[in-house]
């Protein structure tokens, strides 16, 4: 039987954001093997990542564990990991391998050239763009367009990161997807609202939600949105943050320092996302760095006002200025903030979803299919 390895630093990766593509291979006849990290570094519940490996197992697959971080300077860990890529590509002959994630893509391109194994790479978000710190292109940079060598095809979500690898990369193939799609046809009958863990707050009517979606740590960014209520001083206003992360502390300390702490709410890890985003009456997407961001999606397809970082991914799928806000100023955090609360947002909120069209599940499933099946991938 034809097999695949889908491949990514954490396992959260690959369950969070690749099970239709195992869908769409088990369809087209192969064994899809998971290899991430399923102890270490996963933003979702020890339960969440248990279901998936019975998930796994469901759909005739295999997962396996190895010890690679995200953190590049780990060299013990990751070279241990690398080193069992290869035995388990020895093993196993896998007629192609997909990587996700920047350490786990480095593993896997190093681990595909060494075994002269076909390897496709899906870039959710280069880790050096436009406004990126320096360290990061010196870091980052020269490691990508290396490995681009040695990479079969390679498969980008947003465009600025397409136009750069199409310009300076040496990929096979490079490909633009838009995104790794949403679900845009959720029944909302089976949809459940009654959202006890924001009711608990006790809210008065008139009360404002603002909802960021997110692992609590310094990407996301969510201290800019505590600063910011602070600069508004609207009673109204209380932020919701759902997610779990290293900075929970942090945001916590800030806000009781500001004196705002009554109206942050840390929600921690939540599993109907979308719910939450259909309660909330702003979306708040401050994130230093993204590639393309499935939540901010789903906040537009739930159609709630969405105000973003002025970033590569977030500037694809928001087009008006007065809803994105430099993400290293509050200053224009508060202007975006206040735009949604002063005006009929009907019109923008209309706009986005009609631009969300694009990236439906739906579409971006029948082109990663062409992906697997015309790139010289699929032995037949």
């Amino acid at each position: 039987m034809k097999k695949v390895l889908m491949m990514a630093t954490t396992a959260a990766m690959i369950e969070q954001f690749n099970k239709n593509n195992i869908l769409i291979l088990e369809g087209m006849g192969y064994e899809v093997h998971v290899l991430g990290n399923f102890l270490v570094g996963n933003p979702i519940s020890i339960e969440r990542l248990e279901s998936f490996k019975s998930w796994i197992k469901d759909h005739k697959g295999k997962w396996f564990h190895y010890p690679a971080t995200r953190k590049p300077t780990n060299f013990r860990n990751n070279f241990v990991a690398y080193q069992y890529a290869v035995e388990l590509i020895k093993k196993y002959q896998y007629d192609f391998i997909h990587c996700h994630t920047p350490l786990g893509s480095v593993i896997a391109r190093i681990a595909a050239h060494q075994t002269d194994t076909k390897i496709i790479y899906t870039a959710h978000g280069f880790h050096f763009f436009k406004g990126a710190p320096l360290r990061n292109w010196i870091l980052y940079y020269p490691v990508e367009k290396f490995l681009s060598k040695w990479t079969d095809v390679l498969v980008l979500i947003n465009k600025e990161d397409y136009n750069l690898a199409v310009s300076r990369f040496y990929a096979k193939k490079t490909i633009y997807i838009p995104g790794v799609g949403i679900n845009l046809e959720i029944n909302k009958e089976d949809k459940k609202i009654s959202f006890e863990n924001i009711s608990q707050f006790q809210l008065k009517e008139n009360d404002i939600i603002i909802l960021s979606v997110g692992e609590l740590n310094k990407n996301k960014n969510h201290q800019l949105v505590v600063r910011a209520l602070k600069r508004i001083n609207d009673d109204r206003l209380h932020y919701f943050i759902a997610g779990q992360g290293s900075r929970k502390k942090d945001i916590l300390s800030l806000a009781k320092k500001l004196g705002v702490e009554k109206h942050i709410h840390l929600l921690g890890y939540q599993k109907n996302i979308r719910d939450l985003d259909a309660k909330a009456d702003i979306f708040v997407f401050p994130s230093l760095r993204e590639g393309l961001s499935v939540a901010l999606m789903e906040a537009i397809a739930e159609k709630t006002v969405v105000v973003c970082s002025d970033i590569r991914g977030n500037s694809d799928l928001i087009k008006d200025s007065n809803y994105l806000f430099d993400p290293h100023s509050v200053s224009s955090l508060v202007h975006s903030l206040l735009v949604t609360l002063e005006v009929d947002n009907k019109e923008i909120i209309y706009e986005n979803e009609s631009r969300l069209q694009e990236y439906d599940a739906r579409n971006v499933n029948r082109m990663m299919q062409d992906v697997y099946r015309n790139q010289g991938l699929n032995y037949n």
